[in-house]
């Protein structure tokens, strides 16, 4: 199937229409837990112990079985944008 194939047929599905460009754009952004993990090299025994995070909860989290809620999504963020000062701040 080529690209515009592809494209043509997202399109016509009435039950799942891709997203315009200002949809995109208007929704949130969400840090996801395993991007993060890999930026920073950690194993995920060593992402949950050094942000105080349980091992399971972090293994759900990445593998989909469930998702972090409104403070732990908070908590993502922090550490997605100062990982150090973070696990500082808890160590």
């Amino acid at each position: 199937m080529t690209d515009e194939e592809a494209e043509a047929n997202a399109l016509a599905d009435p039950d799942n229409p891709p997203l315009s460009q200002e949809q995109l754009r208007a929704a949130l952004r969400m840090p996801r837990v395993k991007v993060i993990r890999r930026a920073l090299g950690l194993t995920q025994e060593e992402f949950a112990r050094r942000y105080c995070i349980p091992l399971g909860t972090l293994r759900d989290w990445e593998q989909g079985r469930s998702e972090p809620d409104q403070p732990a999504k908070a908590y993502l963020k922090v550490i997605s944008t100062e990982p150090e000062r973070t696990a500082a701040a808890l160590a």
